[in-house]
């Protein structure tokens, strides 16, 4: 109970002001896009802002993702909540159980919560079972604690069964690398929607949640990858002048080449270890393949 308490208290989501500074517009800046009209001279703003940043995921309109009430460019995989009045690193859901919103920074913490709260339930019907059964062959004695045992052994029952449906559909999001948002509504990349656009493979994808080390997999230590605001992906665009690589399939037309586009950006250590590793790369419902080009930018406000 206690660690499941302690848990809890860590899914509280940080700050975002000290997660992703350079994504908040400066003063200067402000002022400028305020003195400006929303049109053409609004986006060259926007546009030398998100250059140099790790941002490759757009709105339904193939704009950049602007964030009106934060005034910043949103990272991938960020999401603005109405409830918290903030944007959330990778943003999964707002959890109304924890009264808080589940992101980059508390999503494995949010994953052992589940899994310590099923054990849990799952050992108090364990051995709540035998009495359950003598109550209903009528061996209990005639006091109230047969409405206890009663009312113990369905409570633990109903919330095994919900916490263990919850627990195997976010296990299933892990190893595709999806939040619950981008589960319902696909993330958008320069050549279109692609659900599976930051897959890299159920293990990559489960180390990215849960780190390297096994050892911190079971205990609620931080141990993700990255920073929350870029996320290494296996979206890429091909040089036709660079020979194949052996490390995944190439699209044999152009049209294939064309289509799947990702930017060559910065990324942490963590991160750079997860594309340049050579554990498999091909997910069920796509292809890897390493190589980068830089996009042309559209940016406008996100609906």
């Amino acid at each position: 109970i206690l660690m499941v308490h302690y848990v809890t208290f860590l899914l509280e989501v940080p700050p975002p002001s000290c997660l992703y500074e350079g994504f908040h517009l400066s003063y200067s800046d402000k002022e400028l896009l305020e003195r400006e009209d929303r049109g053409e001279s609004q986006q060259e703003i926007l546009r030398r802002i998100a250059k140099d940043l790790p941002i490759y995921t757009r709105t339904n309109s193939g704009a950049i993702r602007f964030c009106d009430r934060c005034q910043l460019l949103k990272p991938d995989r960020c999401h603005h909540c109405s409830v918290c009045d903030k944007c959330i690193l990778k943003m999964d859901h707002h959890c109304p159980w924890v009264n808080n919103c589940v992101g980059f920074s508390n999503y494995k913490f949010f994953m052992l919560f589940l899994l310590y709260s099923l054990l849990y339930c799952l050992f108090i019907t364990a051995t709540d079972l035998k009495y359950f059964i003598k109550f209903w062959l009528n061996g209990l004695p005639d006091t109230q604690a047969k409405f206890h045992i009663l009312f113990l052994f369905f409570s633990a029952s109903m919330f095994s069964v919900s916490l263990a449906s919850l627990f195997i559909y976010h296990c299933w999001l892990v190893c595709k690398n999806r939040s619950t948002l981008e589960a319902v509504r696909a993330p958008v990349f320069r050549h279109g929607t692609d659900k599976s656009g930051f897959s890299l493979g159920c293990s990559k994808n489960f180390r990215q949640v849960f780190g390297d080390e096994v050892k911190y997999w079971p205990v609620p230590v931080f141990s993700s990858l990255g920073d929350g605001c870029s996320f290494p992906t296996c979206l890429v665009n091909l040089d036709p002048e660079q020979p194949p690589s052996p490390i995944g399939p190439i699209p044999t037309t152009k049209s294939a080449a064309e289509g799947r586009q990702f930017p060559s950006k910065p990324l942490r250590e963590s991160q750079s270890r997860l594309l340049t590793t050579t554990p498999s790369w091909s997910d069920n419902e796509g292809h890897c393949v390493p190589g980068a080009s830089n996009p042309i930018m559209i940016i406008e406000h996100e609906a």
